[in-house]
C-alpha cells in the first residue's frame, strides 16, 4: 500500500494505492497524519489503484472523515472500483461518504 499526498491550494489530495489491509493500515494511519492536520480543507482521496480494502482500513477512512467533519471540512472518494464499491455498499460505507467516479 502507499499514500502519496499532494497539496494544490485548499485542496489536500491523498492517492491511495495497492492493499490497504489490516497490516498495511497501521501504515496508512500514520501516512495520513497531513490528511488529518488540514481536515478543515477539502480531502480528496483517489482510489484509482486501490485494489482491496479490509475493515481495518476502512476504519481508517472513518477516522479521517470523522476529522473532516469536526474541523469543518470535505471529504470526497473518487475512482473505487466495482470490489469497493461493493465492499462500502455491504458495510453501509457508501451512505457515510461523497463518493464520485
Amino acid at each position: 500500500m502507499t499514500l502519496t499526498i499532494k497539496n494544490e491550494g485548499n485542496v489536500w489530495t491523498g492517492i491511495v494505492a495497492g492493499r490497504l489491509d489490516t497490516v498495511n493500515a497501521v501504515v496508512f494511519e500514520k501516512e495520513m497524519k497531513p490528511l488529518v492536520e488540514n481536515a478543515d480543507k477539502e480531502i480528496v482521496l483517489d482510489c484509482k489503484e486501490l485494489e482491496y480494502i479490509s475493515s481495518s482500513g476502512l476504519r481508517q477512512l472513518l477516522t479521517l472523515r470523522k476529522a473532516v467533519d469536526a474541523k469543518g471540512g470535505k471529504m470526497v472518494i473518487l475512482h473505487i472500483n466495482d470490489e469497493l464499491r461493493n465492499i462500502f455498499t455491504i458495510t453501509g460505507f457508501f451512505a457515510l461518504f461523497d463518493i464520485r467516479n
